[in-house]
């Protein structure tokens, strides 16, 4: 009996032993699902104004859909339905603030700066309160993309480093290779523009008047003046379970159609700064797509 029983020690000694060689010690846990948001750019989406209606250049101006390099949001919200108050949904992300500056403002020292299709935020799934929620609402805060114009009758291609946040606190920052030192606060729709002309740098440095904020749903969900936060109906409902396995991506379109305006003095579409005036620097629209 006691040989019986030292023997089936034995094996349940070699079965445990068996088990622990098969574990690697060095092996991650598996990572949660998240929910995860990347930017992508439209220059064929519809060219929205803002109440979300589609809309045509103003006579008088020209406007041209930019090639963008990189951009930063402020602030990500999902909302259940159009009845769904600024702030009342499920605020997601919202990007570091200061008051080094003054007033509350973007820190740009602190913002995420990403290209297309790279992720800008993403968090994990069991963290977004089940249901179902047929609204995005991002606030855009930084753009950097590039701009053809014409000088002295000859065409180039410029840089434009565009903050369409509330206000944004900036330190340093370059266009493209040329730092531009602010140390303040700027408001929304300041702008630097960076050109090279027969080898030589410029900047120059403007306040545009407007920034164009789409939001379709302003009648019953209406957004502050100046917060740039746009609004876009997913284009199927996003639907969190809570019981996900695998990571849900939204790709966030965003209408760049004609989305850099400016008052047109020679009336032949082409901006040809310093006589042309930038008017408009908004995002023209947003779609949020799911995949599942």
């Amino acid at each position: 009996m006691k040989s019986h029983t030292a023997l089936l020690l034995l094996s349940i000694l070699f079965i445990a032993s068996c088990k622990d060689d098969n574990k690697d010690p060095d092996q991650p846990a598996p990572a949660a699902p998240q929910l995860v948001f990347k930017f992508a750019f439209d220059s064929t989406q519809v060219r929205l104004n803002n109440f979300g209606q589609p809309t045509n250049v103003p006579a008088g101006h020209g406007a041209l859909s930019p090639h963008f390099n990189t951009i930063s949001a402020h602030y990500i919200e999902l909302a259940q339905d159009s009845l769904t108050l600024l702030g009342n949904g499920k605020v997601l992300y919202r990007a570091t603030e200061t008051t080094a500056g003054g007033s509350l403002a973007i820190d740009f020292n602190q913002s995420h700066v990403v290209h297309e299709g790279e992720t800008f935020f993403s968090m994990p799934l069991s963290d977004v309160s089940p249901g179902t929620y047929k609204w995005l609402r991002v606030s855009l805060a930084y753009q950097n993309y590039d701009v053809p114009f014409r000088s002295s009758g000859f065409d180039f291609t410029g840089t434009l480093a565009s903050f369409i946040g509330f206000n944004t606190y900036i330190t340093t920052y370059q266009p493209k290779n040329h730092p531009v030192v602010v140390n303040g606060n700027r408001a929304q729709g300041y702008w630097a523009f960076e050109l090279n002309v027969f080898g030589t740098d410029t900047v120059f440095q403007g306040q545009a008047p407007g920034t164009t904020v789409p939001n379709p749903i302003s009648a019953s969900s209406p957004i502050p003046p100046g917060s740039c936060v746009v609004t876009g109906a997913f284009n199927g409902p996003l639907t969190i379970s809570g019981s996900e396995s695998h990571d849900v991506v939204v790709t966030v379109s965003l209408s760049n159609n004609k989305s850099f305006e400016w008052t047109d003095a020679n009336g032949n579409n082409i901006y040809e700064p310093p006589s042309d005036t930038v008017v408009d620097m908004g995002i023209r629209g947003l779609i949020p797509y799911v995949t599942y």
